[in-house]
C-alpha cells in the first residue's frame, strides 16, 4: 500500500490523507492549480511535505534506500527532460538502472507495449511529441516497478495510442501493480480508473469510485461546469453545455 497521511505543502496541499492500493488504477483529478502534480511528486518521494508523511508497505518512503525506492516506484513527470540524444531503445533501457541486470526481455516488452519496436534505433531528437511521450513511458515500464506514477501521460498522445496506454496500465494493475495517474480527461478517468481522488484548492474534495467522485453534481461543484454523462459503464462520454 502507498499511503499519504496529512500531507501539507504551503499553498499547494492541505492535510491530504489517502491510502492507495496495489492492483488498482487511481486517477487524481481536479481543476488547474488544485495540487495534483504536487501530490503525485510527494507520493514518489520527490517532494517533502512540510507536515505529514508517505509510507510504502508501512515503511516511511524517505527512509528507503534510493535504489530500493527506484525499484519500487516508476515516476513520469508532466514535462520530463531527456539529457542526451540517445536511441529509443537506450532510453527505455535506462529504466533498468535501479536493477543489477539489464533484462532485455523487459525492454522489448516495454517497446512492444508502447508501439515503438519499429522506432527502437531512432534518436529521440527525431521523434514526434507523441512518440517521445511513449518512449518515456517505455522507460518506466522497462523498470517493472510495483507502482507506476504518471503526471498527464495522455497529454501528447493521439486517440489510438491513448487507448493503448490506458489498456496497458489496466493490465499492469491486473498484474498486481499500483497505478496512479494525474488526468485532466475526466472521461478516461471515468472509464479506466478503479478509484478517483478529486483535489480542489489543495484539499481532497472527493475519494471514491469514478461514478461517485465524478458525478455530474461533483463536476458542477468543483469545476463549475454543468455536464452530464452519456453511454454505458466503461464507454462513458461527458456531454458539455453548448
Amino acid at each position: 500500500m502507498l499511503a499519504a497521511t496529512g500531507l501539507t505543502l504551503a499553498g499547494r496541499l492541505s492535510a491530504i490523507t489517502a491510502s492507495l492500493r496495489p492492483g488498482e488504477v487511481t486517477a487524481i483529478c481536479g481543476p488547474n492549480g488544485a495540487g495534483k502534480s504536487s501530490l503525485l511528486a510527494c507520493l514518489a518521494g520527490l517532494l517533502t511535505p512540510q507536515t505529514g508523511s508517505v509510507t510504502l508497505a508501512g515503511t516511511p518512503l524517505l527512509a528507503l534506500e534510493p535504489q530500493m525506492r527506484a525499484q519500487a516506484i516508476g515516476f513520469l513527470p508532466q514535462s520530463p527532460e531527456i539529457a542526451w540524444d540517445v536511441s529509443v531503445e537506450v532510453l527505455a533501457a535506462l529504466g533498468r538502472l535501479p536493477w543489477p541486470d539489464e533484462k532485455s526481455a523487459a525492454i522489448d516488452a516495454a517497446l512492444t507495449a508502447m508501439d515503438l519496436v519499429h522506432l527502437r534505433y531512432r534518436p529521440v531528437s527525431r521523434l514526434s511529441g507523441g512518440e517521445r511521450a511513449r518512449a518515456l513511458m517505455a522507460r518506466i515500464l522497462a523498470g517493472e516497478p510495483r507502482w507506476l506514477l504518471a503526471d498527464e501521460p495522455l497529454a501528447n498522445l493521439d486517440l489510438a495510442h491513448a487507448v493503448t496506454l490506458m489498456s496497458c496500465l489496466r493490465q499492469q494493475a491486473a498484474g498486481g501493480a499500483g497505478v496512479v495517474l494525474v488526468l485532466h480527461d475526466l472521461a478516461q478517468a471515468m472509464n479506466y480508473a478503479d478509484r478517483v481522488l478529486v483535489l480542489h484548492e489543495g484539499r481532497l474534495a472527493a475519494d471514491g469510485a469514478p461514478a461517485q467522485a465524478l458525478s455530474s453534481e461533483a463536476i458542477a461543484a468543483i469545476w463549475g461546469v454543468e455536464a452530464r454523462w452519456l453511454g454505458e459503464p466503461g464507454a462513458m462520454a461527458l456531454s458539455l453545455p453548448g
